[in-house]
């Protein structure tokens, strides 16, 4: 049996598909390294923040926190944090960060939630009720 060969294509110009492969996982990885890095970057900017630094000193109070709750929050996330007009609280501390959840508490940036200006203490106090939830 004789194979036949490509007349345009030369031996050493034809495809290896093992080393597309490598190429293609290559820059996969490469993608994902830079937005880690990015990711990092972010968060570290957050944590570089003075009132950030300033809020994790402090060891919060969970029935301080609890009153600031009642005060602020609870007249859309519900008494019990179970939501209303805002999400659900529950478990939150889980899947958002402590820094996370001061830029989400202080920026309003997803309306309706207004932006809520606590002194460092108070926002600790807050963050610590949070945990319980």
């Amino acid at each position: 049996m004789m194979l036949l060969e490509d007349p345009v294509l030369k031996p050493e110009q034809v495809p290896n598909p093992d080393l597309s492969m490598q190429k293609a996982f290559g820059l996969v990885f490469a993608w994902a390294f830079a937005i880690a890095i990015v990711i990092f970057g972010v968060y570290q900017m957050r944590l570089s923040d003075p009132y950030v630094r300033d809020v994790l000193s402090h060891d919060g109070q969970v029935a301080r926190g609890h009153a600031i709750f009642q005060l602020n929050c609870s007249g859309c996330h519900g008494t019990f944090g179970n939501g209303k007009v805002g999400p659900s609280l529950r478990k939150v501390s889980t899947h958002r960060s402590q820094v996370g959840l001061i830029d989400q508490i202080t920026s309003g940036k997803t309306p309706p939630m207004p932006k809520f200006q606590a002194n460092p203490q108070e926002m600790a106090d807050l963050l610590a009720y949070l945990k319980t939830l």
